[in-house]
Parts: structure tokens; C-alpha cells; sequence
């Protein structure tokens, strides 16, 4: 990634090689016609990708930066950023090498910005986005909006120049967002080329191998107005009327999801609130005591209206541990009539989705926890959500489902996945078709693991019954 890089040398400063205007030979042949318009896409967003600063973020900012780096790729795109010595020094050990001493003395001979050219980077954009990430305060967050692949390459250009922060954070990200079954093979060689186990690559393997062993007055305010509707609507008599406001508050919370407008322990305390009440009603409904028993699913669509705003704002872990740890309400909850309780099982299901599309980062402990706690109950309920909630979107649920037990180690995988095989079987339609989690979860317990070279034939399951005699 780094061969050929010319010593730092202080130099006048030099225009930006993005901004020249690409010259288009009179006749290209159709692949070098692709491979233009390849590289005029690659450098648009680069150009984007450098103009995109958030406030306060100094990022490829000329007047305060001290530094000019030249980044060239081996097709050919070469661009300059504004980066400052401080930070880069302080983030990557590479960088703290090679503008240590020499820095120091050849800065009193000149104030122009040093010009630090590396050449034949694999991807000038990825490493870009490695460089940006030293001026993020929050990396996870960041790397929340990108996919395996782009993180993948993150991760080996933080290696390449010791950026540790960004190592650790890359390997969080994979160990917990689900990866699509052609990225398995990409993240095991990868991380296998990189020699990380000392730092966290293990238990990213271990999924797919049993080997691996205050804000201002004017921000409160804000929050003041906000948590006033937040309650009114949880607490509203007319059904109709709150679901359409629940729309609404949510519509306002994500187009104004800024930082001073709710803060997170003000969403959790409405959240915390509303749990209390779920858990007193499923207990007392669980004693036979039916008198109040409507809140149950009250207070359970409450839960996953807050949840969703949660997941919008990513801040919905802690409610994934504190709901992953409420083994008193799981096992109450086959005493209360189904037609009551199964809005409960509709949280679960918002979660298994979350987690299913990487909205939620949470440890394998905890993913575990809530399969556990929760996931008997979900099986349970499953026929009346199916049949009694309006727009339920079963292939999604059972598709975040699959993806759930496939974050896990491959010997977890195995348990759960065989006890639904058997459930499937004598419950049918009232049980969730994870057969896809299934299959892959078989192919890389068995066919993986023995080497074969021919694929094995596809599993039909179909839906079955046994009848009692």
C-alpha cells in the first residue's frame, strides 16, 4: 500500500489534483470507456467526501491544517487533503514516525505547509475515510452507516499505519453487524492476513468457526416541549388518536434528530417508566388476575414506539441488554392469555430486526441473552402476531431472526437452530421460517468444515403437523 512513498519534504504548496478537469480521448474503446467513467464516479465521491464536514470538525480544513498529503493509487487518481500534524501524529503510529524529529527541525526553516506523499494506495478513498475518522469523536457511530466491505477496508489501511482506535472500532463493528454469506470468506482472509488475534479478531471468527477460541437554555427547552408530547402520547385514552401521533412525534424526532433536542437518558426514563408498568401487569395478570389486563399490550406498544425512536438515533443497546435481562416477565408470560400478551412479542421481533440489519451493535453475550430470555415467548406468540397484527411484515422478522442467531458463535448457532428444526416441524405456520438462517448455518458447520468442493443440494422444508392421537 505504502511502496515508493518519497521521503516529507517541505514544498510549496500545491493545487489539489481533484480539481483538474480530466481530458476525454477522441475515441475510447468500450472498456476504456467503463474504466473512465469507473474512475470519474470514484473521484466524484471522493469530491463529496471531502466537502462533507460536519461543524467543528477540521477535517481537510486548508486555513488551520499544516500539513499537505498527496495520496496516489495504482490506477492512476492522485488527491490532496488538508491534514494537521497533531492529530495524525496522535492517532497513528506510522505517522508519529515519520514527522517526529525531522518535523522539529525543519519546521524553523520555512512556514509552509510539508507536503507527505504516499503512493500506490490500494483505494485513495478508503483511506480518506481512515483519515477521517481520526477527527470522529464517536468511531462506532461512524462506521454504523457503512457496509462490511468498506469497513473491511478501513480496517486494513488502520493497520497498515497503526491507527489502533480504528482497528479495535472495525473489529467491534464486524464481531456485530450481520455479514451477507459472500463477506464470511472476505473477513476471515482478511483478518488472517492481518494477524490481529491479540486484539479482538478472534472473536470475530468465532462466528463462522468453532476453532477460534448539558446543552444550552434554548436545547432545553426543546427537550422541556419534546418530553411533554413524548408522554402525552404514551399516556392518551384514544387509541386511534395516538397511533396517528405517534407518527407524528416520530416524524418530528428523526427530520430533527440534533443533539440538544432529547437527550438519551430523557427517551430511557419514558422507556424505564413504561417497562415498570408492563412488568406489574404481567405479573398480576400471570396470578389470574385479569382486571387490568389491556395494559399489558398498552404499555408493550409503547415499548417498541420508544424502541423504534431509539434505533432511528442508535442509542438502543442499553434498552437491548435491560429487555435481554427480563427473565421474570419471559417466564410469566406463558401464564397470561396470548390474546393479551402477544404485543410483547412484537419488541422482540423489532429487535431480532435491528440487530438483523446492523441498527444495533450489541456483544454476543447479550444477543444471546435475548434469544434466550425471549425467544420461547416469540415462538409462542408468533401465530397470533401473524394473524392479529396489521401489516406485519413476517419475512422481514424471520429474515432479522435468521441474521440474530447467525451473529453467534457456530456452536450456538447449532443449539438454537436445532431446536427450531424441531419445532418448525409441529408447529408449522404458527412457527417462523428461518430455513435460509438454517442452511447456512449447515454450510458452515458441515460443508466448510469437511472441504467438499461440490455444493451440497439445497433443504425443502415444508410445512407439517402432527396430529395427538
Amino acid at each position: 500500500m505504502m511502496a515508493s512513498e518519497p521521503e516529507v519534504h517541505p514544498k510549496a504548496q500545491i493545487p489539489t489534483s481533484h480539481n483538474s478537469i480530466p481530458i476525454i480521448p477522441p475515441k475510447m474503446s468500450h472498456y476504456q470507456q467503463q474504466t473512465f467513467d469507473s474512475q470519474q464516479l470514484k473521484m466524484q465521491r471522493i469530491s463529496d467526501l471531502l466537502l462533507t464536514r460536519s461543524p467543528g470538525n477540521q477535517f481537510n480544513e486548508a486555513a488551520s491544517s499544516d500539513i499537505k498529503l498527496t495520496l496516489s493509487s495504482k490506477d492512476g487518481i492522485s488527491v490532496s487533503i488538508n491534514v494537521h500534524r497533531q492529530i495524525i501524529v496522535a492517532h497513528s503510529r506510522f505517522f508519529a514516525v515519520k514527522l517526529s524529529d525531522r518535523w522539529t527541525k525543519q519546521q524553523q526553516k520555512t512556514n509552509l505547509p510539508y507536503i507527505v506523499e504516499i503512493a500506490d494506495c490500494d483505494d485513495v478513498e478508503v483511506y480518506i475515510e481512515t483519515l477521517r475518522l481520526m477527527y470522529s469523536k464517536d468511531l462506532k457511530k461512524k462506521l454504523m452507516r457503512e457496509d462490511v466491505s468498506k469497513v473491511l477496508g478501513i480496517l486494513k489501511v488502520s493497520a497498515a499505519i497503526g491507527f489502533d482506535a480504528g482497528v479495535l472500532s472495525c473489529l467491534e463493528y464486524l464481531e456485530a453487524a450481520p455479514w451477507a454469506e459472500d463477506e464470511e470468506e472476505k473477513v476471515a482472509s482478511l483478518l488472517s492476513e492481518l494477524r490481529l488475534e491479540g486484539v479482538g479478531a478472534g472473536e470475530v471468527l468465532k462466528r463462522v468457526s468453532v476453532e477460534v477460541n448539558g446543552g444550552t437554555e434554548e436545547g432545553s427547552d426543546n427537550e422541556e416541549v419534546l418530553l411533554k408530547l413524548l408522554h402525552v402520547v404514551l399516556e392518551g385514552k384514544d387509541e386511534k388518536a395516538r397511533r396517528e401521533m405517534k407518527g407524528l412525534v416520530s416524524k418530528m424526532l428523526h427530520e430533527n434528530s440534533s443533539q440538544n433536542d432529547l437527550r438519551k437518558e430523557s427517551l430511557y426514563s419514558a422507556c424505564d417508566g413504561c417497562l415498570k408498568l408492563l412488568r406489574q401487569h404481567v405479573l398480576q395478570a400471570a396470578t389470574g388476575d385479569l382486571q387490568d389486563v389491556g395494559q399489558i399490550a398498552r404499555q408493550a406498544d409503547n415499548l417498541h414506539w420508544i424502541l423504534d425512536i431509539l434505533i432511528d438515533r442508535q442509542i438502543a443497546e442499553d434498552f437491548l441488554k435491560t429487555w435481554a435481562s427480563q427473565s421474570e416477565v419471559s417466564e410469566a408470560h406463558s401464564k397470561v392469555p396470548a390474546i393479551h400478551r402477544y404485543e410483547i412479542s412484537r419488541v422482540t421481533a423489532r429487535l431480532f430486526v435491528g440487530i438483523g440489519k446492523g441498527q444495533l451493535l450489541a456483544s454476543k453475550d447479550v444477543r444471546y441473552l435475548l434469544l434466550r430470555t425471549w425467544l420461547e415467548p416469540f415462538y409462542d406468540d408468533f401465530g397470533w402476531m401473524r394473524r392479529a397484527s396489521k401489516g406485519l411484515d413476517r419475512h422481514l422478522i424471520e429474515d432479522g431472526l435468521s441474521n440474530t442467531i447467525l451473529t453467534l458463535p457456530l456452536s450456538w448457532q447449532q443449539e438454537i437452530l436445532l431446536a427450531w428444526f424441531n419445532r418448525f416441524l409441529n408447529s408449522g405456520e404458527d412457527c417462523p421460517n428461518i430455513q435460509r438462517g438454517f442452511e447456512v448455518w449447515w454450510r458452515r458447520a458441515f460443508w466448510r468444515r469437511n472441504g467438499e468442493q461440490e455444493r451440497p443440494r439445497q433443504l425443502r422444508i415444508t410445512t407439517a403437523t402432527i396430529e395427538n392421537s
